[in-house]
């Protein structure tokens, strides 16, 4: 009784779109499907040792010329039905598909980015971990050095940065080492990096019955950690639009311009969309367009936003500005 009220309160409209679901979708392609190149799941090395590695994406199985950018128009169109007046879907081109996805990208309508899903194998120094873990909207699973006896195995840099002189969280220049003193002083940091000391002691306590919960506390943030990181296509992207940055540290940039690379080749309109509206764009303030509107800078509150102005205005050419 109950089934049947339900199937009289569902419109005839529903069910037709329910029906379309269910079929093999054809919004975005009538060409085979066809995996991609192998190679594409290799691992990539980056920070030393590490390497970062595509498992899985969704959607999986994916065809030429939109490869997962297809899942993206698809849902987007879901918004108004996403079919035609008859009962079958028709195929759209793929420049039709294309300029939805820009148009998504440059107007923030973020959610069908969504549709798009990887699963990355990463190892990596525990410190980049660390700034890996702050972008909350990744699933992740890592090695547990509570279970496992942690291995030998530590990130060395090839070249050791000089603190910067204007930014208190960044680096500037590298250690001479033509220079004796600082040759010394990269080679002493170096050793310190390899730890080999400290991980005999490490293997000593575990050996003599300590916890590995305990004895691993004892280990430097230079170890290298393993784990899986899940993550859509929007926040990923977001993710590398703070982490590809030049203001990033140098070893997570490392490890996001491996991210993007991977990505760029199944997901090649919105990420050409993406280095079009935000990594390659500029946006002014409220206070800068009206500086610009005003040929003067006196809108613009504060010293630093008036040299981040300056900055972004020699892109355009405002030559009156340095005057």
């Amino acid at each position: 009784m109950l089934s049947t009220i339900r199937n009289r309160l569902v419109s005839p409209r529903i069910n037709k779109m329910v029906m379309q679901a269910a079929r093999p979708s054809q919004f975005y392609s009538t060409k085979p499907l066809i995996k991609l190149n192998p190679k594409l799941y290799d691992p990539v090395p980056v920070n030393g040792n590490g390497f970062v590695r595509l498992v899985d994406h969704m959607p999986r199985v994916i065809s030429a010329p939109l490869y997962c950018d297809a899942a993206i128009p698809e849902m987007a169109r879901i918004s108004y039905g996403g079919t035609s007046e008859n009962d079958t879907p028709k195929p759209r081109k793929k420049s039709t598909d294309e300029a939805l996805i820009r148009y998504l990208m440059r107007n923030y309508h973020t959610s069908p980015f969504e549709a798009v899903e990887f699963k990355f194998h990463l190892k990596i120094p525990i410190f980049v971990e660390r700034q890996l873990i702050r972008h909350r909207t990744a699933n992740v699973n890592q090695i547990s050095g509570r279970y496992s006896i942690l291995p030998d195995d530590y990130y060395i840099p090839e070249k050791i940065r000089k603190q910067s002189s204007d930014n208190k969280q960044g680096s500037q220049g590298v250690v001479d080492e033509t220079n004796h003193v600082e040759r010394l002083l990269a080679a002493s940091f170096r050793e310190r990096c390899r730890n080999r000391t400290g991980h005999k002691q490490y293997e000593t306590l575990v050996k003599h019955n300590v916890a590995k919960e305990m004895a691993r506390i004892t280990l430097p943030q230079n170890i290298m950690t393993e784990l899986y990181w899940k993550i859509d296509l929007h926040n990923l992207l977001h993710f590398l639009y703070l982490r590809q940055d030049t203001h990033a540290q140098e070893e997570i940039r490392d490890v996001a311009n491996v991210l993007f690379s991977i990505v760029k080749d199944v997901c090649p309109v919105s990420t050409q969309a993406f280095l079009d509206y935000r990594m390659n764009s500029v946006t002014f303030t409220a206070c800068e367009l009206q500086a610009i509107r005003m040929k003067n800078l006196s809108c613009i509150p504060t010293k630093r936003e008036k040299q981040e102005f300056k900055n972004k205005s020699k892109l355009l050419g405002l030559d009156w500005i340095e005057k």
